[in-house]
């Protein structure tokens, strides 16, 4: 067959023509207008893809494709990258070409154990009956108010204990009260001593190496689940060279835990002090602090905060702070796949080493900490580190903040010794069981910690103590089962949550979570291939989420074989 000749000039002329029009969607005059318009002097910069997506969504009510590809072009970056971010984020609503946009107010009902055990799913059921077309009512993983539950997000606004009628009311009525009973304000902060440690460091009352050696000496450990040493990661840090930067973690996605959201609405720059105390021994210059979007109100009180401070800055040379907004993603909570996130990325968790100490944030040595281990410092580095070891039960130091909530006639932040045993602490801090209901059972850790019968309820409640019962306490977040409740249920919601949440950057944990969801929502578990399913993702899985997610169904196998039979 003969094939026609085409000239090389021809040729040549397509090749310009390509190179001259824009890869992927042309951008709509329009579309482009309005994104300028929100974005205004806002820098361009990547790191800032997800807040000026957030811009786009909370304007727009979801994401554009013509919207998407204008912040591209804006922002210099390819189609396909904003694109990805945009749909790894479940609060992020992407609308492609021809679909129908969601309603501008949207419901979130927390399907999390806590909530589903006190009536989620009756409100789940009645909702959108009641509210009509215009609102989109959906199932939200934990929003961090297990305390409350049922727990409910009416557009950004918290609705505790929920009722049908309480949120109808809340959809009527519009924005609501953010700022917690007993807030402490910066005033009223330094009206009693607020910053007054940090200027006597700053001024060489204390020198860093003494600071560190204090934070050594308490047995502080990070208290976001990981446990390392708070005093050796400060000195570990220090030692790398500069410049250094802090990156703090408020995601606090783990189900069962709200700890840090408590103390964040009611004594603010207890931790911005310990943050920048840190900062300061550190020799730190950048803070980014990533909270979860769920805390729309602790995001506005903390923007306030921060404006109010820097016009009246307790150090000279203060580090730059920025506030960082996540998007709903519970992986977003280890610390790598957080600082993905602070730099405009997907947050997937990266393969160490190196670790974040010597390479992390924007390439540079990073001081990684969680909100509650900060709020520590101030109060430690005044009475001592010996202060806080003294405190503890069965033979463990320090305090520890439990998120307490479940079955319990008080649920909420519960300050302890830490190694106090669970009945110790629904005995002595939570006022028992709820009236009629029995002890049955309990998560030591939230979702990721395991289950583990009543008789097993004098276990010390700390790092290092629960391991040898495939269990971890994390960041402290107890849930607690009655009579009413099964651990089966129990196991069945965390693996939901976990499939749910699954980064799906590697295959042990996107497809573990998964199958291992679909195995034990029959009546009858295939024990073997599960343990076999849990055994691989254990062993294969980048990052904890993946390598803890079986802990649930395997206590469940263990502790609770007369569910399975």
């Amino acid at each position: 067959m003969n094939y026609p000749v085409i000239p090389i000039a021809v040729l040549a002329a397509s090749k310009q023509r390509k190179r001259e029009a824009p890869k992927g969607r042309r951008v709509d005059p329009d579309a482009l207008q309005e994104v300028l318009q929100l974005l205004g002097d806002e820098p361009r910069r990547a790191d800032l893809l997800i807040e000026h997506l957030h811009k786009i969504q909370d304007r727009f009510g979801c994401l554009s494709a013509a919207h998407l590809a204008a912040l591209a072009q804006e922002m210099r970056l390819p189609q396909t990258e904003v694109y990805e971010v945009a749909t790894f984020y479940h609060h992020f609503d992407v609308v492609k070409e021809g679909e129908t946009a969601p309603p501008l107010l949207t419901v979130r009902v927390c399907d999390g154990l806590s909530c589903e055990m006190a009536g989620a799913k009756d409100l789940l059921a009645k909702l959108p009956a009641l509210l009509g077309r215009e609102v989109r009512v959906i199932a939200a993983p934990c929003i961090g108010r297990c305390e409350q539950a049922p727990a409910v997000v009416v557009g950004q606004n918290p609705v505790p204990h929920a009722s049908v009628e309480t949120v109808v009311a809340t959809v009527l009525a519009g924005e609501s009260k953010h700022i917690a009973d007993g807030f402490i304000d910066l005033a009223t902060y330094q009206a009693s001593g607020g910053y007054a440690l940090l200027k006597a460091c700053v001024a060489g009352g204390h020198t860093a190496d003494a600071v560190i050696k204090t934070m050594e000496d308490s047995s502080l450990r990070g208290l976001g689940g990981a446990g390392f040493p708070t005093g050796r990661k400060w000195r570990i840090v220090r030692a790398e060279a500069g410049p250094r930067l802090m990156a703090i973690n408020i995601d606090e996605g783990e189900p069962g835990t709200f700890k840090d959201r408590t103390y964040l609405e009611t004594d603010p720059h207890r931790f911005i002090e310990g943050m920048l105390i840190a900062a300061w021994a550190v020799e730190i210059g950048s803070i980014y602090v990533y909270l979860r979007d769920e805390y729309h109100g602790c995001r506005a009180m903390l923007e306030a905060e921060i404006a109010k401070l820097k016009l009246s800055p307790p150090m000279p040379n203060m580090p730059h702070i920025e506030l960082r907004r996540g998007a709903g993603a519970y992986i977003c909570g280890e610390e790598s796949a957080m600082i993905e996130s602070i730099e405009g990325k997907r947050g997937m968790p990266r393969l160490r080493p190196p670790y974040v100490a010597q390479v992390g944030l924007f390439g540079r040595p990073t001081l990684e900490h969680n909100f509650e281990t900060l709020y520590w410092v101030r109060e430690i580095l005044e009475k001592g580190g010996d202060w806080f070891a003294s405190h503890g039960r069965n033979g463990r130091k320090g305090l520890r903040s439990f998120s307490v909530s479940g079955r319990v006639k008080l649920p909420g932040v519960k300050l302890a010794p830490a190694g106090i045993t669970v009945q110790d602490l629904i005995d002595e801090y939570c006022g028992g069981m709820v009236d009629g209901q029995t002890f049955y059972g309990y998560l030591p850790g939230g979702a990721s910690g395991g289950i583990l019968p009543a008789a097993m309820n004098n276990i010390p409640l700390d790092f290092d103590t629960l391991q040898a019962y495939g269990c971890f306490i994390g960041s402290a977040a107890i849930i607690v089962l009655s009579n009413k409740d099964t651990a089966t249920d129990a196991a069945r919601n965390m693996m939901r949550f976990f499939r749910h949440e699954s980064c799906g950057q590697c295959t042990p944990c996107r497809l573990g979570t998964a199958k291992a969801s679909d195995l034990i929502e029959k009546d009858r578990w295939d024990l073997p291939l599960l343990a076999d399913l849990s055994q691989v993702m254990r062993d294969a899985s980048i990052c904890g989420l993946g390598q803890a997610a079986p802990n649930p169904v395997d206590c469940v196998i263990k502790y609770f074989p007369h569910e399975l039979n």
